[in-house]
C-alpha cells in the first residue's frame, strides 16, 4: 500500500496561466499537485487548505518539456495537474485579482 500524503504535501503551488485564470469564473482552480495523488486525496487537500466544499475534481498528467542548455537538451519531470470544481458560492482568495 502506498505511503499516505500529508494534505499540506499534497499541493504543491496553484497555477496561475490564462486559461487557468479564465476557468476561475465558472468556479474551477488548477493546482499542481504530487504525482502520487489521487483525486480523493486532492479534494481532502483543497477543503482543509481553503476551507471549502469541493464538488469534483479532474486530473491529468502533464508531459515535461525539453528544454536546451548550449548543446546539451535536457527533459524536465513529468507532472501531474488538477482542475478542481467548487460548489456554487464558495471560492478561493488566492486567484482572485491576480
Amino acid at each position: 500500500m502506498p505511503k499516505q500524503l500529508h494534505a499540506y504535501g499534497v499541493i504543491l503551488r496553484p497555477l496561475i496561466t490564462e486559461k487557468a485564470q479564465s476557468i476561475t469564473g465558472l468556479g474551477k482552480y488548477a493546482f499542481a499537485v504530487d504525482r502520487r495523488a489521487n483525486k480523493l486525496q486532492v479534494k481532502e487537500a483543497v477543503e482543509a487548505t481553503f476551507d471549502v466544499k469541493v464538488k469534483a475534481v479532474n486530473t491529468c498528467m502533464m508531459k515535461g518539456k525539453v528544454r536546451r542548455y548550449g548543446r546539451n537538451a535536457t527533459k524536465q519531470p513529468d507532472w501531474k495537474k488538477a482542475i478542481v470544481t467548487l460548489a456554487p458560492g464558495d471560492k478561493i482568495e488566492l486567484f482572485e485579482g491576480v
